[in-house]
């Protein structure tokens, strides 16, 4: 045979030659009743395998999937209320502790307070005592330099007039005058410091 020739169909025998050249045979109406069966077939069979082993496992996988999502959240949210409650602990101690280092500082500072005021008390009373005895030692060397001048004072003035007049001087006289001068100049200085 040639290459070229056509043979004839094998089959039903219901189509011509041109139509088997060049067309597909899905569309030949003739086989439309048999690729109907046989999809319906492979419909059905592709429906019960899908539903006895491929849907049991999708669905299986599926609730494991949400039952661990719904795992975690749980964790989570038990996690959640565990780190609010340390939280709160947290800082409750936080708050107490700063209540009692507040407590511990303000009774450390009376503490101090009360110790410096009676060291001050102590100290004021010493420096009042040995103020007083210094006052007190000032008052006798000024009683005493007092006493001294109104001595060399009177001794000076009476050798002065002797010498001056030529004779022996009153030292009763000359006692009263330097008392007089004394006393003036202790009122003038009593002025200038007032």
């Amino acid at each position: 045979m040639d290459e070229h020739e056509t043979h004839a169909p094998t089959g039903s025998g219901t189509g011509t030659e041109a139509e088997h050249k060049g067309g597909m045979p899905q569309l030949d109406f003739s086989t439309y009743a048999p690729q109907l069966v046989w999809l319906a077939l492979s419909f059905v069979l592709l429906f019960v395998l899908m539903k006895r082993l491929a849907l049991p496992r999708i669905a299986s996988v599926l609730e494991t999937r949400r039952a661990k999502i719904a795992g975690d959240l749980d964790a989570a949210e038990r996690m959640k209320k565990e780190a609010d409650q340390a939280l709160a602990a947290y800082e409750a101690a936080l708050a107490t502790a700063r209540d009692k280092a507040h407590a511990i500082a303000a009774e450390t500072n009376k503490t101090l307070k009360d110790e410096t005021d009676k060291l001050r008390a102590e100290v004021e009373g010493r420096l009042a005592g040995k103020a007083k005895e210094a006052e007190a030692a000032i008052q006798r060397a000024k009683d005493g330099a007092l006493a001294n001048l109104r001595s060399v004072a009177t001794e000076v003035t009476e050798l002065v007039a002797s010498k001056l007049l030529g004779r022996g001087v009153d030292a009763s006289a000359i006692a009263q005058a330097v008392e007089a001068e004394i006393a003036a100049r202790g009122a003038e200085r009593k002025k200038e410091l007032v």
